[in-house]
């Protein structure tokens, strides 16, 4: 496989951003060789600027649940733009998302509109500590809210502890306040309401954790931060930036049927361009400003050009059996690699959920916290490379999940299979 032109281009970007990239899962540092850098996608491929020709199951790390360029979001996008980009004043097409989005959400009754999963979350939590007048938040180990300076922390030690800053630049005193408790443990979750539940503002949670592993709850856990959310007067917070709209319309909260209060959404409602969202029942959102103190605001926010993509991108996705149909499609995709992997002896799986997977070089049944995952991240490495050279494109590493499009058709799965069956001989040799 040629590289030529992006190691040239990768040489020259190191001289613009740090490491190369504008955003650090980009740089291959996981993988092998200097990153890829893509000239174009259309349907379920995305060509490099060498010219190879890839299977793409990163889809720009989810919001291209419908594949590169699909002809009704391109064709929404291309009409309003004739009218402008960006007016800084409200427009019709923010209504029509939030139409589409509230008529189908039993979940929330008024939605904002930001330009990104991070901005979501951000703004999310400033609502719940605003609404209830308390300031500690818990978050879970394995979890990742975009870079928000207080959800950018680890556990210390012990089951329920405060969190300690996992990134430079973030202040102690602010990660002080967000408590880090495992993820599947019961006992954990119940000691940390014992000590904390009249300081607590929320709990927030990837109800499908899918940014460090998929790690697939048990119902029965999320039942239970449910409950005592609701005991203790606190707000369950679901970040559904990546679950939202990719599992089930409503997303996680649809799909195990477990009502939260504050909800993040983001990748899917874009179509591909920048927006994020946060929602809420009335009570809460009425404290978010205009109406209330909370303030909250953006320039961007309701981008027209944004919101026409997500029209034709959620009016797809609400037709009748979509999701059933992505999730067959996932799995007919998925079970035939587990086979060949069991029957090869392999110690490789892959995990799925709707039309998310995940690959886990692992002999586990589940893995549903962090610290399940194996350390040696070298057979993803020599995975990622095989998968390459026979055209197929998933995340630069381990911890990334996969995701399967409208457009990956059962030809294009039954390729993919192929290439991952002879991938892994080339891994396990």
């Amino acid at each position: 496989m040629k590289r030529s032109n992006s190691e040239k281009l990768y040489e020259t970007a190191k001289n613009f951003f740090p490491g190369g990239v504008n955003s650090p899962v980009r740089a291959f540092k996981a993988v092998e060789g200097a990153p890829l850098f893509i000239k174009k996608g259309q349907g379920p491929y995305i060509w490099d600027e060498d010219d190879n020709k890839f299977i793409d199951f990163c889809c720009s790390f989810g919001p291209l649940i419908l594949g590169h360029n699909h002809p009704e979001v391109y064709d929404n996008i291309t009409e309003n733009l004739q009218n402008g980009t960006s007016f800084g004043a409200p427009t019709k097409l923010e209504n029509e998302l939030a139409e589409i989005i509230l008529s189908r959400n039993p979940y929330i009754d008024k939605i904002r509109f930001v330009s990104s999963g991070t901005e979501a979350v951000m703004s999310g939590i400033r609502l719940a500590r605003g609404y209830t007048g308390k300031n500690k938040i818990i978050k879970f180990d394995g979890c990742y809210h975009g870079h928000v300076d207080s959800l950018l922390v680890k556990a210390g030690s012990g089951l329920a502890t405060f969190g300690e800053s996992s990134s430079a630049g973030v202040p102690e005193n602010v990660a002080a306040d967000t408590i880090v408790i495992p993820l599947n443990d019961e006992s954990a979750l119940e000691a940390c309401f014992d000590k904390y539940k009249d300081e607590l503002a929320c709990a927030i949670i990837e109800p499908i954790p899918a940014n460090n592993g998929l790690l697939l709850q048990e119902k029965s856990f999320l039942l239970k931060l449910r409950e005592l959310c609701t005991d203790n007067n606190v707000l369950l917070f679901f970040d559904e930036v990546i679950s939202g709209f990719r599992v089930a319309f409503s997303g996680a909260a649809e799909y195990y049927q477990i009502t939260p209060d504050i909800v993040s959404y983001g990748k899917i409602i874009g179509g591909g361009l920048p927006v994020g969202a946060y929602g809420a029942k009335n009570h809460i959102m009425k404290s978010v400003s205009p109406d209330g103190p909370v303030y909250q605001a953006g320039t961007l926010s309701g981008n027209p050009v944004a919101m026409s993509a997500g029209i034709a991108q959620l009016t797809v996705c609400a037709q009748k059996e979509f999701y059933e149909d992505q999730e067959k499609r996932t799995k007919g995709m998925v079970e035939p690699i587990n086979a060949y992997a069991k029957e090869k002896g392999y110690t490789f799986e892959i995990f799925t959920v709707g039309s998310i997977f995940w690959l886990a070089f692992s002999d586990k049944l589940a893995i549903r916290r962090a610290d399940e995952i194996g350390n040696d991240m070298t057979p993803f490495k020599n995975l990622h490379k095989a998968l390459l050279e026979r055209g197929v494109y998933v995340g630069p590493s381990g911890y990334e999940v996969g995701f399967v499009s409208l457009v990956h058709s059962e030809e294009v799965l039954e390729n993919a299979v192929e290439a991952f069956c002879s991938a892994l001989d080339e891994v396990f040799g």
